[in-house]
């Protein structure tokens, strides 16, 4: 006999909130479910633990399955354990949120589970308490982007100051005042800036930045502070 024959079985899942950032939207990431309950409704991309993977594993195959990457920005943010979330049966699910350069995954997206980038402000209808998940995650990554430099996750590996500018504006879901957001980002030294422009909407053009991870990790040693929010 094992030591805990005699209690109850629960399923365990994880399901990942994907977000993307494209052209100035901050875009979710869904599917149609092709299973009972619920079959053809809008879900988020998830799975059932395996007896021997760890939850971060699980989150981790679940993304690749769906996107074909690896290496991504994933973070757990919260179990839902209520009673009759899943119809189908007795399941705790942990939610992980990733953060992803939508025009890097979009030749990747695997067909089987006909996916698509929905616009954060014309999310469908989802099954469960998926609707829940994404306000868990987003109100995570706001905190996140607010506090730690997850945001960059979502823009290329150049970007202009406006790009970033849209990014957390779209994040936040309010405009913001262009002076005092660069003002504040002229004391990052970790933002380099690059010999190359962005001449697509103006002859003059638009520098291109990057982002520093060893220099932020640096900065942070020496006991810098990153606060970036409208």
């Amino acid at each position: 006999m094992k030591a805990y024959d005699k209690q109850e079985k629960v399923l365990v899942a994880v399901d990942c909130i994907i977000f993307g950032f494209y052209e100035g939207q901050l875009n979710l990431l869904l599917i149609r479910r092709d299973f009972e309950p619920r079959r053809g409704e809008w879900s988020l991309m998830g799975g059932f633990l395996r007896e021997s993977e760890s939850l971060d594993d699980a989150a981790a195959r679940v993304l690749r399955e769906l996107t074909g990457l690896d290496q991504v920005y994933l973070e757990q943010f919260r179990a839902f354990g209520e009673v009759n979330r899943d119809e189908g049966e007795r399941t705790v699910s942990v939610g992980y949120y990733a953060l992803i350069n939508q025009e890097n995954v979009q030749p990747q997206l695997s067909a089987d589970y006909a996916a698509h980038w929905v616009p954060l402000n014309e999310i469908p209808p989802l099954i469960f308490d998926h609707s829940d998940m994404v306000k868990a995650a987003l109100r995570r990554l706001r905190h996140r982007a607010t506090h730690e430099p997850v945001g960059f996750e979502l823009l290329p590996e150049k970007f202009t100051l406006t790009q970033l500018q849209w990014l957390y504006e779209a994040i936040f879901g309010t405009p913001i005042d262009a002076g005092n957001f660069r003002r504040r980002l002229r004391k990052m030294d970790y933002l380099q800036r690059l010999n190359e422009k962005d001449t697509t909407n103006s002859r003059k053009g638009a520098w291109y930045y990057q982002f520093v991870s060893e220099g932020y990790a640096m900065a942070k040693r020496n006991g810098a502070d990153f606060l970036l929010k409208p």
